[in-house]
């Protein structure tokens, strides 16, 4: 069944449609991020940066960085237009995902989206329809590939839906209407619809409909009776949301993404429509070519790989039930798990260095170190807590301090309930490492979020 399954062929427009897409749009939001000052702000301003675990060699480069950001935005045009395209796609992959990694604070599912997809690109032959290398080498020209070059795609567009539609079925989100009780009022001034914002058989009836839309949504783009309702339905809910939400390029990402589901004529239509105004045909690669796969050792070894990522991909949003405790009051197993909008959370946390000799105490000003979205994010992040917190160690350690010993006073409020009591204060977290094991100093959640 899976060998007939390799061997089947879909038109290879789609999967340069979509390269062509992809590589536009990652050019647009790098531009759109530049422009907005972001860079300085988030990467080069910061005198500490928040680091992911595993890859705390990952640090911004000072003000290199936007050469870093110049060279992932052309090779996202380089990609787009499929010029030299395996060492332009290898070029965003690395430059991105470096990007992505130099700051926690900055984290963003779509920004993780992202370096998926670059990722798979890089096994895919994006540039063998409709590329400048096509175009210069008529070996590169295919108008059919193996079907899986394009599922896959498809695969991580769906599970991105999917999961965040079972994320959404819990207590807090259908029972309560939380977060979006206390989002929605936000927005209260907009025309048209601001007036019903308050209303609380609104809140719920979004809950309800943003659950079952990102269960429903895939199959609907699947099936071609049904495709055209649900891609009006995507258009109107990520536009929605956009008018809502400060959410960034996710719903365009998210909306042309979704096309990908459209049958190959209507993406051979709009290269067709390229061709014209660039004066470059299409027809030259309609030539009835199949891009045949050898059964080598190389490319089991490949197929094996993928069939292990993508295994690994449906796998580890599910890592959370490794560890006890409330998912959102931990957020052990939280990041990557296309966990979207479903908590509004907030916190104070103070931080008190003692001298272990002389016991001298002094309250740090968390604003001598971080930004304010810094220290907002930091405040009810436990790993976040537990880096800043080495991080004052080894300050305070430099200024002469005597084995600083680091304790947290912090208090965190879940959606719309009272704050309470969040890190052990007896805990010195000088002493406590980062791990993928359960953090114990992390007090209990005084409530039961049922769900997903």
């Amino acid at each position: 069944m899976i060998q007939n399954y390799l061997k089947q062929y879909s038109s290879a427009a789609t999967l340069a449609f979509y390269r062509l897409a992809f590589g536009l749009m990652m050019l647009l939001s790098l531009i759109r991020f530049a422009s907005y000052g972001w860079i300085k702000k988030f990467y080069i301003t910061p005198q500490f940066h928040f680091t992911y675990y595993g890859f705390e060699w990952v640090r911004p480069i000072g003000n290199y960085t936007y050469l870093l950001f110049i060279i992932a935005g052309l090779a996202a045009l380089f990609v787009a237009i499929g010029y030299k395209y395996k060492w332009a796609i290898l070029t965003f992959f690395l430059s991105f995902t470096y990007i992505e990694l130099m700051d926690k604070t900055t984290y963003l599912n779509h920004y993780y989206f992202i370096t998926l997809i670059s990722f798979t690109f890089l096994f895919l032959p994006a540039n063998c329809y409709y590329s400048v290398d096509a175009y210069k080498d008529e070996k590169l020209r295919f108008e059919k590939i193996p079907s899986w070059n394009i599922d896959i795609l498809k695969l991580l567009l769906a599970l991105v839906y999917f999961y965040a539609g079972l994320a959404k079925i819990n207590s807090d989100w259908l029972i309560e209407a939380m977060p979006l009780k206390i989002w929605l009022p936000n927005n209260s001034n907009l025309p048209l619809i601001g007036s019903f914002l308050n209303e609380n058989w609104v809140h719920y009836a979004f809950s309800w409909t943003g659950m079952i839309y990102d269960l429903a949504i895939v199959f609907l783009l699947l099936y071609k009776r049904t495709r055209l309702f649900g891609f009006i339905l995507v258009v109107v809910f990520h536009i929605l949301t956009k008018i809502l939400f400060p959410i960034g390029v996710f719903p365009y990402v998210m909306i042309i993404s979704s096309l990908i589901f459209f049958d190959a004529s209507f993406h051979k239509k709009v290269l067709n429509l390229l061709s014209r105004i660039t004066s470059r045909s299409i027809t030259i690669f309609e030539n009835g070519k199949e891009k045949q796969v050898n059964p080598t050792m190389l490319h089991k070894a490949k197929i094996s790989f993928i069939s292990a990522f993508v295994l690994f991909q449906l796998l580890f949003p599910f890592r959370y039930v490794c560890y006890p405790n409330e998912l959102f009051w931990t957020e052990e197993g939280f990041r990557f798990s296309w966990r979207v909008m479903l908590m509004e959370k907030a916190g104070y946390t103070t931080f008190t260095v003692i001298d272990a000799i002389t016991k001298k105490e002094i309250r740090v000003n968390n604003s001598h170190f971080l930004t304010k979205f810094q220290e907002k994010q930091m405040a009810f992040q436990p790993d976040f807590i537990l880096e800043y917190a080495h991080y004052l160690h080894n300050y305070y350690l430099n200024q002469g301090i005597n084995a600083p010993e680091v304790y947290v006073e912090s208090y965190v409020a879940l959606n719309g309930r009272l704050s309470q009591k969040y890190i052990d204060s007896k805990i010195n977290l000088a002493n406590e490492n980062e791990s993928f094991k359960h953090k114990t100093w992390i007090l209990p959640f005084n409530d039961t979020i049922k769900g997903f």
